[in-house]
Parts: C-alpha cells; sequence; structure tokens
C-alpha cells in the first residue's frame, strides 16, 4: 500500500534552518526513510482562478514533499480563526481565550472539503491516508463524502480536554461526529482518549466498547500512541554539535556558570511566564545562586495576528525586563531570552550543554523538547528534567523532577534540587529516562499507527491485541518499500 501522510505545517531537512515546531520535526525522518508522500501547505495562499493548487512537489529523503497554496478567501478564518482561536485554546483548556466567528468555522470546513479535494490526485487503490492534529477534524469526513474508502487514520498531536471544555467550541457535535469517519484515531495519552470517549457518550450517545465507536461511518478504534524521537540519531547529533560555533559561543560566555534552558514557541499553554517568576522566586529564595547560574530562554514568536499572543510576548518582554534589573549584575544576566528560532543541530548542541532542562507547559500533549533534551545529554555527566506533571511526556519520563507549573515556589524549589543533585542520581535518572526513550522511538510510533490503521480496516469490528498488531503485514511506502 501506498502511504500519504497530511498535515498542515511541514518540514525540509535543512540543518542551518530553524525547526517550525514539534509536528513538523517529529515526523520528517519518518517521511524521509519510509517514503511516504507529506501533503501540506506551502505557507502560501492563492485565489481560486488557479486550477492546480498545488505549487510544488519535491523529493524528501526516500519519500516527497507536496506543497499546497491554500485558498486566500478562507485561509486566515481557518488558520487564525477556527484553528488557533477556537480549538487550541479548547484542546489545551483554555476555554477563557476563545474568540471566533461563525464564517471562521465556515471556513474551517472550506479549507478541509479544499485538501480533501486536493488529495484525490494521490488516491489509488492500495492508498492509505494518514491524517495529523487539529487542522482538520473534519478533513475525513470530507473524503468520505468524495467517495473514499481507502483506509484513512487520525493523530491528534495536543490534548484532548474535558467534555466541559470542549462543549464551549462552537459547532463541537459536528465536528466530534466527524472525526467518525476516520478508521483509527490516535491521542498521545490514555487520558486524552478517555476525554474523547467521553464526548461520544454525551455529545452523541454513542458507546465505547472495546475501544470501538460505531457510527454512521461505520467503526471507528480509538488507541494511543505515545509520540517519540530518534533517540540515538538525536543524542549523535547533540555530540557533533558540541564543536558548533554557535554552540562554543555559548559555553565561553558562560564563564563558568551553569546554565538552565528552556526551548518553546511563545504560546500561552507552554508556562512561560510562571517560568521566568520561578527564576526570579529562585534567585530570591537561593541568593548564592546568583552569578552562578543563568537561564536561557528561546522563545519563539508566533501567530502574532492573534491578540492572545501579542499580549503573551508585551508581557514576557516586560516581565524578562524587570526580573534582569532586580538581580542582574554589570557582568551577569540572570535571564537570557532570545526571541528567535535555532536550527535542530544548534539546538541539540545547547541541551547538552545546560545542565538543567526546565520545559514547565500548563497542558501539552507530548512535549519533544522534554524528549531531546534528555538524549542531547553526556551520559558521564548529564544534566536535570525539570518538567511539568501536566506534559504527555511525565506519563514516560517519571525519573524528571515532576513539577506544577502553577506552584511558583515549588518549580524553583526543583530548579534548585537540579542544581545541587551529585552526579550518581543525576545518572541513575537519566539512565532510566533514556531506557523509556528507547521502548518508545519516532520510528516505532509511525510503524504501530500503521500497522494498527491496517488491522483496524482489515477487521474493524475485533479490537486487536499488541500481539495480532505486530504481526500485521507491512504497509509499503509510496515507492513500494515495505514500512518498519
Amino acid at each position: 500500500m501506498d502511504l500519504v501522510v497530511v498535515s498542515n505545517r511541514v518540514a525540509r531537512a535543512k540543518a542551518n534552518e530553524p525547526m517550525t515546531g514539534g509536528l513538523a520535526a517529529a515526523l520528517l525522518p519518518v517521511v524521509e526513510k519510509s517514503g511516504a508522500i507529506w501533503v501540506g501547505s506551502s505557507g502560501h495562499v492563492r485565489d481560486g482562478a488557479h486550477k492546480d493548487s498545488f505549487a510544488e512537489i519535491e523529493s524528501l529523503g526516500a519519500g516527497a514533499l507536496a506543497l499546497l497554496d491554500l485558498p486566500a478567501a478562507h485561509y486566515g478564518g481557518y488558520y487564525e480563526g477556527f484553528a488557533n482561536s477556537a480549538l487550541w485554546p479548547a484542546l489545551h483548556s483554555r476555554s477563557d481565550l476563545i474568540r471566533v466567528s461563525h464564517d471562521d468555522y465556515q471556513s474551517y470546513r472550506e479549507v478541509n472539503a479544499f485538501m480533501a479535494r486536493s488529495l484525490m490526485r494521490f488516491r489509488k487503490p492500495n492508498t492509505a491516508f494518514w491524517i495529523q492534529d487539529y487542522h482538520f477534524l473534519a478533513l475525513g469526513a470530507e473524503m468520505r463524502d468524495l467517495g473514499v474508502r481507502n483506509p484513512i487514520g487520525f493523530f491528534l498531536h495536543t490534548p484532548w480536554p474535558s467534555r466541559a471544555v470542549m462543549e464551549c467550541v462552537p459547532h463541537h457535535r459536528e465536528l466530534i461526529e466527524a472525526m467518525l469517519a476516520y478508521d483509527l484515531i490516535g491521542f498521545q495519552t490514555d487520558n486524552d482518549r478517555e476525554n474523547f470517549a467521553d464526548c461520544l457518550q454525551s455529545d452523541l450517545g454513542l458507546h465505547v466498547e472495546n475501544g470501538i465507536a460505531t457510527s454512521r461511518f461505520g467503526t471507528s478504534r480509538l488507541a494511543t500512541f505515545p509520540i517519540g524521537i530518534d533517540v540515538d540519531g538525536f543524542a549523535a547529533q547533540a555530540q557533533r554539535a558540541s564543536s558548533h560555533p554557535d554552540v562554543s559561543r555559548l559555553r565561553r560566555s558562560l564563564h563558568g556558570e551553569r546554565l538552565a534552558i528552556g526551548v518553546d514557541r511563545v504560546d500561552y499553554s507552554k508556562g512561560l511566564v510562571n517560568r521566568i517568576s520561578a527564576f526570579d522566586r529562585l534567585f530570591e529564595m537561593q541568593p548564592s545562586l546568583k552569578r552562578s547560574v543563568s537561564f536561557l530562554q528561546i522563545a519563539t514568536p508566533s501567530r502574532g495576528g492573534i491578540e492572545a499572543y501579542s499580549a503573551l510576548q508585551d508581557e514576557l518582554a516586560k516581565q524578562v525586563t524587570d526580573v534582569n534589573g532586580r538581580h542582574g549584575e554589570v557582568d551577569w544576566t540572570p535571564i537570557r531570552y532570545l526571541s528567535k528560532g535555532f536550527s535542530q543541530t544548534v539546538l541539540a548542541g545547547f541541551y547538552r550543554a545546560a545542565q538543567v532542562g526546565v520545559v514547565t507547559p500548563l497542558h501539552d500533549g507530548m512535549n519533544l523538547v522534554a524528549k531531546e533534551y534528555v538524549a542531547a545529554q553526556n551520559p558521564i555527566d548529564p544534566g536535570v528534567l525539570v518538567l511539568s506533571k501536566f506534559a504527555g511526556a511525565a506519563n514516560e519520563l517519571d525519573t524528571a523532577l515532576l513539577v506544577n507549573p502553577n506552584d511558583i515556589d515549588g518549580m524553583a524549589r526543583a530548579i534548585g534540587m537540579a542544581l545541587a543533585m551529585p552526579a550518581t542520581e543525576r545518572r541513575l535518572r537519566w539512565e532510566a529516562m533514556m531506557a523509556k526513550l528507547r521502548s518508545g522511538t519516532i520510528h516505532q510510533w509511525f510503524a504501530g499507527f500503521i500497522a494498527a490503521l491496517e488491522a483496524t480496516h482489515l477487521s474493524p469490528d475485533e479490537p486487536s491485541t499488541p500481539e495480532e498488531t505486530a504481526v500485521v503485514r507491512p504497509l509499503r511506502s509510496a515507492n513500494g518499500a515495505f514500512l518498519h
């Protein structure tokens, strides 16, 4: 079978360019190796006068990248409107930030229908489609309306919230029902999957039995697939990056100080304000740490056209200035705040240089930065991960220092504990986390979902066990190679 992967955002393998988000960074290595066709937005729009919406099709390792110009009339309402001003805040349990109109919802559905029509050029009898993330909740239903009976799977990279939060999204029942057009719906955690099943029961009156829901589309299987990273590949990249000029400059600039690091998009779900407050509190609680440690926060701007994001950027800039003004010295800056992105290679080197990784989102589907920080460490002298218990990664990385990001004093104490932790304990915690990462790599996630999709499509009425899934015949990629 051929495989077509669909997401709003795509990535290219350019070593010196900043990565454009966790989803893209995660999918890049598996698409390159599997030979799949990856379809997504070009980042440009065009009007309806153009017949061919594809701006570019290019090779991507063993696979290919197909870039679409999305319709100009609906892009704003789809992307900044419904996707990121209604769905994103709701999925991260911030119903107070939902700002959306009926026209935004119509644009969201129009773009989903447009993508469905565009995908028809890749449809063959043996094609399977794998749709990614909240931008395309309704894409499967649009494809079914066009007569597609091929396997279609969906994976949600964000959390799925409680029913009470999801009810705040206009048209949420229509969207939840539309999602049942997918043969397989994957989630990051069991809690996300259970929340979705609760929505099916409460909003649609559908009972989920053995992970199977039945609707007018047929049967849909709900399952959990925690996403991973290329552990050994990232570790090797971090080791090589130690000599990168940017990493060398960072090390020299420390003058023997220890370094804590955070890497995030500017987003209210990431807990950045609370994180900066925790360092402010740390220097108040332990003034002896002044001049001996600094915090590097890389905060890539995003979605500046949305009011909540531009307001957050302003708040963070003021907060960093205030904290540095209170605690800084003429030759020491407590908070190093960089409002720009870096390549994966440079970030890997930065992670390895930092004695503490601080990953404290208020709510996150997985958070691959946490996994990357762990993989990047020097096995002889590893750093310590301070991790929010509300990140999906906390289910696996349970030997990190787990914190409540709403508890500022608790975070400050955890960061201080990380800085004081002896080498033996650091190694034990790191080794336990590395074992978890190696048991669930990005390649295992990819192969596991595809095997489950094919098993679901072939036998939709019988739940498969892990043993049954393991022996499903492999799916062929677009170039005819088997996916492993």
